[in-house]
């Protein structure tokens, strides 16, 4: 589904959640998507994306759960490429401490450049 903004479309940007089963930060990291979502009047696609095994994190290129990408990035600003693909839970540092998604002006400034509005 594209994401529309006044009167304006951006056909196929779609929000990525890669995650393995069991990880407690996933709600809370799809709430927040949600949220900023509403804040910004957008429609966006979320997809959720299941990692089950070390086969598929290779591929997926996945750090960690859970990870979010936007259009295809990690919302992680300057994120290094990870050294090893894990079925572990990823860390995010927030300016104060760690957490287990990321910080919510990642997840806008990622949508608002994806679409275009930076």
């Amino acid at each position: 589904m594209p994401w529309t903004r006044g009167g304006r479309t951006v056909p196929g940007l779609v929000i990525e959640v890669l995650y393995v089963e069991h990880c407690p930060c996933v709600p809370a990291a799809l709430s927040l998507l949600h949220q900023i979502c509403a804040e910004l009047s957008i429609d966006v696609e979320i997809r959720t994306i299941l990692i089950t095994d070390q086969a598929s994190a290779e591929r997926a290129r996945f750090p960690g759960s859970p990870t979010v990408r936007v259009a295809g990035r990690d919302v992680e600003p300057a994120v290094e490429p990870p050294v090893e693909y894990t079925l572990e839970c990823r860390l995010y540092r927030h300016e104060h401490r760690l957490a287990g998604y990321p910080q919510e002006r990642w997840v806008r400034d990622a949508l608002l450049a994806a679409a275009g509005r930076t």
